[in-house]
C-alpha cells in the first residue's frame, strides 16, 4: 500500500515522502497514530499543493531579504554609548543595541542572533554583518559614538 508520511519516523522516511509499506503495518500504526494518510490522487494533490505554496512563500521571503541586503549594504549605522571621554566605554555594545539602531535609523527588523559583530568596548568603526536569510548577508559599519550627558 502506498502511503504519505506525516511526520519524519525513524527507520521508515521523511515527511511528505510516499513510501511504500505493508498493509497491516499502515492500517494498524500508521494510520492510527496520525503519521501516515493513504496516498490518493486528492491526497497527493494536496501535498503537491502545500509545498508548491512552500516554495513560493521562501522564494518571496529570499527576494525581500535580497532587497533589504542590497538597502543596508555599505550602510553606516550610528550607536551611542556611554563612556568616558578618551573613546572607552563603560560597558559594550550588544547585537540588540546594533539592531535597535538599525530599525530606528533604517526601518529594518533583526533579531539580535543574526547580528554578528565584534566585541565593542571603544568608540570607532566597526564592521558589522547582519543574517537576513541563510546565504544572504549584509556588511555595514557600526559608527561608535559617547553619548554626552
Amino acid at each position: 500500500m502506498k502511503v504519505i508520511l506525516l511526520k519524519d519516523i525513524k527507520g521508515t522516511g521523511k515527511k511528505d515522502q510516499i513510501i511504500e509499506a505493508s498493509d497491516g503495518f499502515a492500517r494498524n500504526f500508521l494510520f492510527p497514530k496520525g503519521l501516515a494518510r493513504e496516498a490518493t490522487n486528492t491526497n497527493l494533490n494536496a501535498i503537491r499543493n502545500a509545498q508548491s505554496a512552500q516554495k513560493h512563500r521562501e522564494d518571496v521571503e529570499r527576494q525581500k531579504a535580497q532587497e533589504t541586503a542590497a538597502k543596508l549594504a555599505g550602510k553606516v549605522v550610528r550607536v551611542e554609548a556611554r563612556g568616558a571621554e578618551g573613546g572607552r566605554l563603560y560597558g559594550s555594545v550588544t547585537a540588540q543595541e546594533i539592531a535597535d539602531a538599525l530599525k530606528a535609523q533604517y526601518g529594518v527588523s533583526v533579531e539580535k542572533r543574526r547580528v554578528d559583530s565584534p566585541n565593542i568596548r571603544n568608540a570607532g568603526e566597526y564592521t558589522v554583518t547582519v543574517w537576513l536569510h541563510p546565504g544572504i548577508t549584509a556588511e555595514m559599519t557600526a559608527r561608535v559614538e559617547v553619548a554626552k550627558a
